[in-house]
């Protein structure tokens, strides 16, 4: 290190300070409203193969970055040369993606993505409606099977079945899952208040500790709940139990009124519950009874 490369690191500080108090007001704001917007985005790209899209150009531009840096001049002009090639074609292999994605910022989902109150509002009416639906199919021993996305999205068990984009409501969730309807042996897909499939298959629990007289519906809401971070109801054909199985774990014989505390404390982030009201202790309702310690039906 020479005695100019020591002099720039001294100055360093000083120059990203006038840098600083050169910015405006304005100048914040316009960065701001572009990070706010990418990252709406980045959210919507997760639920399709752009995702992963994404990450083999961060993976390639920094393969780009390190060959120029070390002068490997053969594989920066090779990857230079895909480079101007590749834009066009990834905008060809992709464009159902683009398409999509295009679709979805004119949507009104998108713009609930700005909007919490609105999707804490219909994520609301969706628990109300399934509790209600769950209520009169357990009276009629209708079986069911719920999923509620969380984090984890669920594209790929929503595209084993049939996609829709509705509301959820009592009379949907009963139509669905009527014994003499196509669609009654698969799950239901809800994300953000929303059915986003139905008919749609789950894979079953690996846990060979499952008590023997669980059926494949319960069975199926375990390995979902095994395999992601979502919230699976489920209604018994045969007794009409219902169940919530989360992290693997199953709590069956729930009254609505706990289906109704256990749904909205682990759907409804609690700034938007109110922090005046008691948390429902989950934890402690599941370790009460797990999967494999109960008999339960089909």
């Amino acid at each position: 290190m020479d005695m100019s490369d020591v002099l720039t690191i001294a100055t360093l500080p000083g120059t990203i300070g006038r840098y600083l108090m050169m910015l405006r007001v304005r100048d914040i704001l316009d960065m701001a409203i572009v990070a706010f917007v990418f990252y709406k985005i980045l959210i919507l790209m997760k639920s399709t193969r752009a995702a992963s899209l994404l990450k083999g150009v961060l993976v390639f531009l920094a393969a780009l970055m390190l060959s120029f840096v070390l002068e490997m001049r053969s594989i920066t002009f090779i990857m230079r040369s895909l480079v101007n090639w590749g834009v066009l074609a990834l905008v060809i292999l992709f464009q159902p993606e683009i398409r999509r994605i295009l679709e979805e910022v004119g949507s009104r989902r998108f713009i609930a993505l700005f909007s919490r109150t609105e999707t804490g509002t219909e994520l609301e009416q969706a628990i109300d409606q399934t509790v209600l639906a769950c209520t009169e199919m357990s009276q009629s021993r209708t079986g069911a099977l719920i999923v509620f996305e969380r984090e984890n999205v669920l594209d790929d068990m929503v595209r084993s079945g049939t996609v829709l984009d509705a509301a959820v409501s009592s009379e949907l969730l009963k139509n669905i899952f009527f014994v003499k309807a196509p669609m009654h042996d698969g799950a239901v897909i809800v994300r953000n208040g929303r059915v986003l499939g139905a008919g749609c298959m789950l894979p079953l629990s690996k846990n060979v500790n499952l008590s023997r007289d669980l059926g494949m519906r319960h069975r199926a809401g375990i390995g979902m709940s095994e395999n992601s971070d979502a919230v699976v109801v489920i209604v018994s054909e045969e007794t009409g139990s219902i169940s919530v199985a989360i992290g693997g774990m199953l709590k069956r014989h729930l009254k609505p009124e706990t289906l109704t505390n256990i749904l909205r404390n682990e759907l409804i982030p609690q700034d938007q519950a109110g922090t005046d009201k008691p948390r429902f202790s989950l934890a402690n309702l599941l370790r009460a009874g797990s999967a494999g310690g109960d008999k339960d039906d089909k």
